[in-house]
């Protein structure tokens, strides 16, 4: 098993000191290899949930289980320190360092796990999703869908065993979303690593052979 979360619940404090209840999870799974879109209207938690998964923010109760390990008992730097070497991220704005070139990226989110960075596969990476000519590019230089080839680089260049993927075609052109999806899910297939999507797209989510609905099995302010 990849992925398994069980009675996840999160809340955040209103300004008016009540609570917003925002996720409230039974159960969820996913196997090792697999890759799952999970729709969702905007401001339906998506977000928050990829958080909660990766370790960014705590839930209020409930368990996280990436390979093996519950990272909701890991103390914070233990949890920084497994993020950075079991999970790969996807934001939807890319979150590539301006002042740095493509290759740089890459190794730079290398050097988050404590490993040594590794230049030969940084550079094969990039290779792989089609930038082996922009290796030295800084981001201003490069397409929207060129940043985001080098944002997937990025997320698989420790190896992880889950990579989280955050509206990863929302600031693409429509022409490019399908060359995108389908260069992350093959990077995923070709190096065994398991992908959860999140989406309001129902044309992206249209690409997995799995599509879950977070308001199937997210009931926030429900009985539990």
């Amino acid at each position: 098993m990849s992925l398994a979360l069980r009675d996840v619940r999160k809340s955040f404090r209103e300004p008016g000191g009540g609570l917003l209840p925002i996720l409230d999870i039974r159960t969820f799974d996913l196997l090792a290899g697999e890759q799952v879109a999970l729709l969702g209207p905007s401001g339906g938690g998506k977000t928050t949930l990829l958080n909660v998964i990766a370790g960014i923010t705590l839930p209020d109760d409930g368990s996280v289980t990436v390979d093996g390990t519950d990272i909701v008992r890991l103390p914070e730097a233990a949890r920084d320190r497994f993020r950075a070497l079991k999970i790969g991220f996807v934001f939807q704005t890319f979150n590539l360092l301006a002042a740095f070139t493509a290759l740089e990226n890459v190794l730079l989110g290398m050097s988050f796990s404590g490993r040594r960075a590794d230049r030969k596969r940084a550079q094969e990476l990039l290779g792989q999703v089609g930038l082996g000519h922009r290796l030295h590019h800084r981001p201003t230089m490069l397409s929207v869908g060129e940043q985001q080839r080098v944002a997937v680089a990025r997320a698989l260049a420790n190896s992880p065993t889950l990579l989280l993927a955050d509206e990863p075609t929302a600031n693409v052109d429509p022409a490019n979303q399908s060359t995108i999806l389908n260069l992350i899910r093959t990077a995923c297939r070709e190096h065994q690593v398991s992908l959860l999507m999140v989406t309001h797209s129902l044309d992206a989510a249209g690409q997995f052979a799995r599509v879950d609905r977070l308001t199937e099995f997210n009931q926030p302010g429900g009985a539990g």
